[in-house]
């Protein structure tokens, strides 16, 4: 029998305040979980607006801690209720002066199973990020939750290979990639980068982006969010470029170990002869 799994992502328009944003991705995940999806994940920074078009220190509001602070705790509420792994970014804080680009992993019984911090924090016009992250520093964590093994990379992230690839080493078989994204910078790139990582390593992708335009910048956040299966196809095709909405998909890890056993990229792998990728 299949191993089929019914995922769900969120692409979102921001509300205008963080309780509202909240209750409404709630009211998703309840809507997914009513059409059987065991597991869903939300856009970088759910929770709060793309704050990173400006740099002013008023945006610092937007963090808190993980898993200890409200958002998450919620969720965790959120994930007992529905039965339903969640993948929750969120602007972190550590402690004074330490702030991250975050996602937590929620299990199906509301367990907090860990969290992922970006690695890559861009700093160019409309994505001022090192004026808030630090890199992240907790390596590239696969969890293992009630549908299989699960990763996460984070928007900028995406455009950096060896991150990809250490999550297959660590038995990734999905990855949510929580992106900000806008149409005049890499809409070229967006349908490019994740099927190619997801044929590259072999596992399923869901690539989420926030939608529309947003109050602290111009950015128009193009939406067109997707799953992609290992082989690089889309399943079941991608979300619109302008609206507010929730994707369900079936996804068949099967395929996983299915396209590992033909393509044998895991096989073919020279790391005796990669020594020059982690020289500065």
């Amino acid at each position: 029998m299949a191993n089929v799994v019914r995922a769900a992502l969120v692409q979102a328009t921001w509300t205008g305040d963080t309780e509202s944003m909240v209750a409404k991705h709630e009211e998703h995940a309840r809507e997914a979980a009513r059409q059987g999806a065991k597991i869903i994940g939300f856009q970088e920074v759910f929770n709060a607006p793309y704050f990173c078009q400006v740099q002013e220190p008023e945006h610092y509001r937007w963090a808190e801690p993980v898993p200890d602070g409200p958002t998450v705790r919620r969720m965790q509420e959120l994930a007992r209720e529905t039965g339903m792994v969640i993948v929750v970014p969120v602007f972190e804080i550590e402690q004074s002066g330490f702030y991250y680009n975050t996602a937590a992993v929620i299990d199906a019984d509301g367990s907090y199973l860990g969290k992922y911090r970006k690695h890559h924090i861009p700093q160019v016009k409309g994505f001022w990020e090192k004026y808030y992250f630090k890199p992240g520093n907790l390596g590239w964590p696969v969890f293992d939750t009630a549908v299989g093994k699960v990763g996460v990379y984070i928007c900028y992230d995406r455009h950096f290979p060896e991150g990809w690839r250490q999550l297959g080493l660590n038995g990734a078989q999905l990855v949510y990639n929580p992106s900000a994204t806008h149409r005049g910078l890499s809409s070229h790139l967006w349908q490019l980068e994740q099927p190619a990582a997801a044929v590259a390593n072999e596992y399923f992708v869901a690539a989420i982006n926030r939608v529309g335009v947003e109050e602290y910048g111009d950015n128009d956040f193009y939406g067109t969010s997707y799953f992609v299966d290992p082989r690089g196809q889309f399943v079941g095709g991608t979300a619109g470029d302008k609206e507010e909405e929730l994707l369900v998909r079936d996804l068949d890890l099967d395929l996983v170990e299915e396209v590992r056993q033909t393509w044998a990229f895991y096989r073919d792998r020279r790391p005796d002869a990669y020594e020059g990728l982690v020289q500065p």
